[in-house]
């Protein structure tokens, strides 16, 4: 079925109008008809289940089915931190870690970026990355399009990622713990809290609370650029409280690592849960 986003979904008359490009490639590329359905998300998390009734110039009025939450969404909320890459990298990242489920993209220039942020800051360059979200969330069957941030300095990146409940810093030198031990770790530590002790074993004061009505888990995956984190960048993510992970024995590309992380964390947290309901 295919998926639209629109910034909010009048439902108090039952009905919907779509507008711009996605009137057009409802019309014109898909040549759908009355009667026929589409789903419709307020980037939000909910779903709404729609027939399309009444084409008209510009315009494309659909009515509302039923509505219901997006069963898309991981049970988490991860945010990829990726430094400044060369070429069209930074497009292969976003558009693989939103079918991933990032909930967002945060760009970051760090030590060893040949990229860097005033080079990137071309007009238009910005709105591009978010179309690609978008484009990526529409593929993937995505209830939420995620942010792509603005790049940042390497420390103001490493301060906000420091505050997640899992924040993974993705490194190839010496001092890091496996990828699957961290995960196997933090989720037993979710499932049996210990007073005064975060998920991780740690003392609770070294990681931030979650959000205010927020239940879900938060994870940062901070990965470097083609040029991988310097020592100096990896004692500072230590010291700001990160958990140095190794990927594997193969060194991963910039663009293939966080696809790979949210890949694992999804197989941990979120798969393995479902066949655990399933059995």
């Amino acid at each position: 079925m295919p998926r639209f986003f629109i910034d909010a979904v009048p439902v108090s008359d039952g009905k919907i109008a779509l507008t711009g490009t996605d009137a057009h490639h409802i019309s014109r590329s898909l040549r759908m008809a009355a009667g026929e359905r589409i789903t419709v998300c307020d980037g939000k998390g909910t779903e709404y289940v729609c027939e399309l009734t009444d084409f008209l110039p510009g315009q494309v009025c659909a009515r509302v089915l039923w509505s219901l939450p997006s069963a898309s969404e991981p049970p988490y909320r991860a945010v990829v931190f990726q430094a400044l890459a060369k070429g069209d990298k930074l497009d292969v990242v976003i558009q693989k870690a939103v079918e991933c489920g990032a909930h967002e993209i945060a760009l970051f220039e760090s030590e060893r970026c040949v990229v860097r942020m005033r080079g990137d800051e071309k007009e238009g360059r910005q709105d591009r990355r978010s179309r690609i979200a978008l484009e990526a969330a529409k593929q993937s069957g995505r209830g939420v399009i995620p942010r792509v941030r603005p790049p940042v300095g390497f420390s103001e990146a490493l301060a906000q990622a420091a505050r997640a409940e899992l924040p993974l810093f993705c490194y190839e030198g010496e001092g890091t713990e496996p990828l699957p031990a961290v995960l196997r770790r933090f989720r037993a530590g979710r499932a049996n809290r210990v007073p005064g002790m975060d998920a991780l074993g740690r003392d609770a004061p070294s990681a931030a609370p979650e959000l205010p009505g927020d239940p879900l888990p938060t994870v940062s995956v901070m990965v470097g650029s083609e040029g991988g984190f310097s020592p100096a960048e990896a004692e500072q993510a230590r010291t700001a409280g990160m958990c140095a992970v190794g990927l594997g024995r193969r060194i991963l590309r910039t663009e293939t690592a966080a696809a790979f992380v949210l890949a694992c964390l999804s197989y941990e947290l979120e798969l393995s849960e479902m066949g655990n309901h399933q059995q």
